[in-house]
């Protein structure tokens, strides 16, 4: 009986797993085993999930083919330094809280009104508010979360935790619905124990050799099995040079859309169409002073 519980639980996994990788497929997202396995688990506890990795391993596309695999919204906040509760959660409408003052004032009591402006009607959402109070589950993607301040990485805990917000003049507005939690960080800082609690976690890298040229694949048709090959290859020996700024998943894509545009079928054929392709690579003044013809033809060589 044990056995046979424990089969059919494993069963169900994988078919969750399985199908769910199907979808991000489907949304041009290739997940790896792991990934899959943190997202099942994430799907059946409905807790965050802490995605860290290096800028441009897909942390956010993740995000966004999760969204349309689930045939749901994406509600995204960009965090920078300085982000405060008014960009990130709500903020009153100023404006019709003034033009209802003006207009009612003598005609109703100080204690009625102040209860009227500060009521939802006034209420401007932002992307933490809107995630929680939408109707149907949505995915909320926060990211790069160390960008933000410390001070609103606390802020973010009642969320994360229980899933509402306290606004002081309404008090605790809780989830009408559940939305899939995205946190992303390109590990740029260390991010406090207690967010680390509320979350999943799973590290992102980038993707190898044969993933990389099956997303190429997946994402550009036009793409053939050699050509994507190469490409990943010859990606996979930039990002080993110790660069300034690593190309991500998304400068492949460009980078082999262009190539693909001009008629390369074959990197090695074509070294001076590779050299003034670099800048979909190369994204500043130093890596790209690095590679010059003689260079590009000697990374070539080592990729075929």
């Amino acid at each position: 009986m044990a056995e046979a519980e424990h089969a059919t639980g494993e069963a169900g996994a994988a078919a969750i797993a399985g199908g769910l990788g199907a979808a991000l497929a489907a949304a041009g997202y290739l997940a790896d085993p792991e990934l899959l396995a943190t997202l099942e688990i994430q799907e059946l506890l409905g807790r965050p999930l802490l995605l860290e990795g290096e800028a441009g391993v897909g942390k956010t596309d993740l995000a966004r083919a999760l969204a349309e695999a689930r045939g749901t919204r994406l509600v995204r906040l960009q965090c920078h330094e300085g982000l405060d509760r008014s960009q990130a959660v709500y903020e009153w409408n100023y404006q019709r809280q003034l033009l209802a003052i003006r207009i009612r004032e003598g005609h109703e009591a100080p204690e009625a009104l102040e209860e009227e402006i500060f009521s939802e009607a006034y209420l401007l959402e932002r992307p933490l508010l809107a995630a929680i109070r939408a109707e149907r589950p949505v995915v909320l993607l926060i990211d790069e979360i160390d960008r933000a301040d410390e001070e609103f990485e606390a802020f973010l805990l009642e969320l994360l935790g229980e899933f509402q917000i306290t606004v002081p003049e309404l008090g605790t507005i809780r989830a009408r619905s559940i939305p899939k939690v995205i946190v992303t960080s390109n590990a740029t800082r260390e991010l406090s124990d207690a967010l680390r609690r509320r979350c999943l976690y799973h590290w992102l890298d980038f993707p190898d050799l044969a993933r990389e040229a099956a997303i190429l694949r997946a994402r550009l048709p036009a793409a053939g099995e050699a050509f994507a090959r190469d490409v990943a290859r010859l990606v996979a020996r930039l990002r080993r040079a110790e660069l300034q700024k690593v190309p991500g998943i998304a400068e492949t894509l460009d980078w082999a859309a262009a190539l693909l545009g001009l008629g390369v079928v074959r990197l090695a054929d074509s070294p001076e169409t590779v050299l003034r392709t670099l800048s979909c690579l190369l994204k500043t003044r130093e890596d790209r002073l690095r590679f010059d013809r003689p260079a590009v033809e000697r990374l070539l060589a080592e990729v075929a």
